[in-house]
């Protein structure tokens, strides 16, 4: 009989004998994701047509362009930005280095230029700044700043959406 109670006293010391604690396994964090593609409006400037460029500025902010994302609004013009990197032409290479300083992916500008006595013509240009490539680039002569104003929406979807 004192056996069996040694026995099931062995038994039960056995049984109740735990291991240690398993020591937590550190997990490294997952990698965070890539901030979303950045499409950065250039405002347009026209020192002849200022109601125009304010109305191309708003229609290129509306603009959704695919793997894009919503456009966001600089504050200021193409030409203030290239002044500021002391990259004045229009090149590939001048672009890039504008879409770089402003940390964009895309870059989206209006230019106005007055053609002939009272008719300007109106430039939309999507510029991928990592592919380093003007995607598209929609322009056309209006006989009046009314005619380019009501045109501007055809145009930036033109240049937006090729």
């Amino acid at each position: 009989m004192r056996l069996g109670a040694v026995l099931v006293a062995v038994v039960i010391a056995g049984c109740s004998h735990s291991r240690a604690p398993a020591r937590p396994v550190a997990v490294a964090p997952p990698p965070p994701a890539p901030p979303p593609p950045k499409l950065v409006v250039l405002l347009a400037e026209s020192d002849t047509f200022p109601a125009l460029a304010r109305a191309a500025t708003e229609s290129l902010l509306a603009a959704k362009v695919d793997g894009l994302g919503n456009a966001q609004e600089s504050k200021v013009s193409l030409e203030v930005v290239q002044l500021s990197i002391e990259c004045v032409d229009p090149s590939t290479a001048c672009y890039q280095a504008v879409g770089k300083s402003l940390a964009a992916d895309g870059l989206l500008f209006a230019q106005i230029t007055a053609v002939k006595r009272r008719q300007l013509k109106v430039t939309i240009s999507l510029f991928d700044v990592d592919g380093k490539t003007l995607k598209t680039k929609a322009e056309k002569v209006y006989a009046s700043e009314q005619e380019a104003a009501a045109g501007l929406a055809d145009l930036v979807a033109e240049a937006t959406h090729p």
